[in-house]
């Protein structure tokens, strides 16, 4: 790593963590290329597909911090 990226890097990492998140998704969206056509329509569809699945089955929506921790955990292979 060159000195200028790791520089920044330590300035983003200084960041609170709501801007640290959206540089991080804007950095790995400009590694995916350009974005599929209808792909945020077709994931809406989909999100309210589940959200009405969810719902039918009488299930609470969970809390972000329940989900996050999930998915944490997931990735930390736990």
């Amino acid at each position: 790593m060159t000195h200028a990226a790791r520089k920044l890097l330590n300035d983003v990492l200084g960041l609170p963590e709501e801007d640290r998140v959206r540089i991080a998704t804007e950095v790995l969206a400009s590694l995916d290329g350009p974005a599929d056509a209808g792909w945020d329509e077709a994931w809406a569809a989909e999100l309210e597909r589940r959200q009405t699945a969810a719902a039918e089955r009488g299930e609470p929506a969970p809390e972000w911090g329940e989900v996050r921790a999930r998915i944490l955990g997931r990735l930390a292979g736990e």
